[in-house]
């Protein structure tokens, strides 16, 4: 900018002064004062903005901290809330002001529809007691230029999500609503701007939680931006490792925390996905355990399996109903991991029934009858506790052998597992523990899973022995057991030990 002084002579000369250029561009920015349409939002007003923190403090945040950046942002507004545009394409503004003789706009007194005969266009629709010809000349009308704010009309997405205006018996039954979800960066902007628009519109706090997420980051922990050019490209992650895993990754991340993103992470969901479709594999082809029959469950080590999902089942509720969703996650994860790693593999002979596609003859003797109900019901119930991460997955195995969707079903609960969900969990743990100890001794010896043992000598405290002795047949077949299986009181052991004796190699 270029302004004219004097100097000691008296003689003019020009000089420069710094101007704000716009920052996308090369041109000087200079701020012209126009019309503008706001909504008081308590910049100006102490009792808008006592009302607006009275609202804050009607939402259960999550987490609770964030209620402090709500509460710092109303009481640090200094001015109301700009929701006009000059652009081309957006929602109008319904009004129009009448022309005097001259054909200035008399802005005193605007021209506007009644609440029966919105919508309207302004640019196109002529206001009642007007015809079209009279736009734009003296006497005639003009219709107001500008269009609303995005947040403006994204303010009222509680609104329109319940039918409002458009279906009354809806609207009353959820608004307000239960929860909002979004970025903690936007708590000023959208959160803020639907809480003043149910304000104005409903007298009502739009919902009764908040949950506010972080953000991904990149490697560096920086927040990711196309300029920076540190952004990842969903459609490519989307496309490597399937919609499950990313969805899983996400669910990782507690509220409010930001994460970095690591690509490894959605390898750790795929495969978690992968060993859902391998497990409900085998238990509806492999074994053929199909069958809903929770009073065919009758072996301790299925009642106490059945017993230990029962208590995951509450976990996860309780943290779904917490708004705790990374809780329910970790508890279910475990558990699948453990029903595949250690129950699986150790009721599969039982629940083959002695017949190598399980699918033999005659009767099914009762401890295969109940090894495969036992499958069942327990798939079932974790497919229907994962399908909130695992979507797709879920929904797919769903359709092999139940009716309709996995995501209209149900949440399960105890009942779903019959008399069994009331068994002491206590049973598997021991189960497991030996069942990794005739592994280790496998290990060590640095043979096959398949290869067999001689005699096997389980010791540990007497509440931990007697556990495990309960599944011995199990044990047997499991850990390839061909002499002797002896189950030892160690009263001075604090958890179990597993002695082994290799059968000969074969030559």
């Amino acid at each position: 900018m270029l302004r004219e002084t004097g100097d000691l002579d008296g003689e003019p000369k020009p000089t420069t002064r710094m101007a704000n250029f716009y920052e996308r561009g090369d041109k000087p920015l200079e701020i012209v004062a126009t019309r503008q349409w706001y909504i008081r939002n308590g910049g100006r007003d102490e009792g808008i903005r006592a009302e607006m923190l009275e609202h804050g403090a009607e939402i259960t945040w999550l987490p609770p901290h964030m209620k402090v950046r709500f509460d710092n942002w109303v009481s640090g507004l200094t001015g109301d809330w700009l929701i006009s545009r000059q652009r081309f394409f957006g929602i109008p503004f319904p009004v129009w002001y009448p022309l005097d003789q001259d054909g200035e706009p008399d802005y005193a007194h605007p021209l506007l529809p009644t609440e029966a005969e919105l919508p309207v266009d302004p640019s196109t629709d002529a206001p009642r007691g007007y015809s079209e010809d009279q736009r734009g000349k003296p006497h005639g009308f003009l219709g107001d230029p500008d269009v609303m704010d995005t947040w403006a009309t994204s303010s009222l997405t509680p609104q329109i999500a319940g039918g409002w205006t458009v279906d009354d018996d809806l609207f009353e039954r959820v608004f307000p609503m239960d929860l909002c979800t979004q970025a903690h960066e936007i708590i000023r902007t959208w959160l803020f701007s639907r809480v003043v628009r149910a304000h104005y519109e409903n007298h009502a706090t739009p919902w009764t939680h908040a949950m506010l997420s972080g953000w991904i980051l990149d490697p560096d922990r920086k927040k990711m931006s196309k300029s920076k050019g540190n952004v990842v490209v969903p459609t490519e992650i989307l496309d490597k490792y399937g919609a499950d895993a990313v969805r899983w990754r996400a669910a990782l991340v507690r509220p409010g925390m930001d994460s970095p993103f690591d690509e490894t992470q959605m390898k750790v969901g795929r495969r978690l996905a992968m060993k859902v479709l391998n497990a409900s594999r085998f238990v509806l082809g492999g074994v053929r355990a199909s069958e809903l029959n929770a009073f065919e469950v009758s072996e301790p080590v299925d009642c106490a399996l059945l017993g230990r999902l029962a208590v995951v089942v509450t976990q996860a509720t309780e943290a779904f109903e917490a708004y705790d969703y990374t809780s329910a996650l970790e508890v279910t994860e475990r558990f699948f991991w453990e029903f595949c790693d250690d129950y699986l593999e150790l009721v599969k002979e039982r629940a083959y029934g002695g017949q190598p596609d399980g699918d033999g003859d005659g009767p099914v003797p009762p401890a295969t009858a109940s090894a495969r109900a036992t499958l069942a019901l327990a798939l079932e119930v974790q497919l229907r506790l994962l399908a909130p991460f695992l979507p797709y997955v879920t929904e797919e195995v769903w359709s092999w052998w139940r009716t309709g969707s996995i995501h209209r079903a149900p949440w399960p609960t105890q009942t779903d597992l019959g008399a069994a969900a009331a068994a002491d969990p206590a049973t598997i743990d021991a189960v497991a523990a030996a069942l990794i100890g005739i592994r280790g001794a496998k290990s060590q010896a640095k043979v096959s899973m398949r290869h067999e043992l001689t005699k096997v000598r389980i010791s540990g405290p007497e509440a931990l022995v007697r556990a495990a002795e309960l599944a011995a047949d199990d044990l047997r077949n499991t850990g390839r057991i061909t002499g002797k299986l002896k189950f030892s009181v160690d009263e001075a052991a604090t958890e179990l030990t597993v002695e082994a004796e290799l059968a000969p190699a074969a030559d």
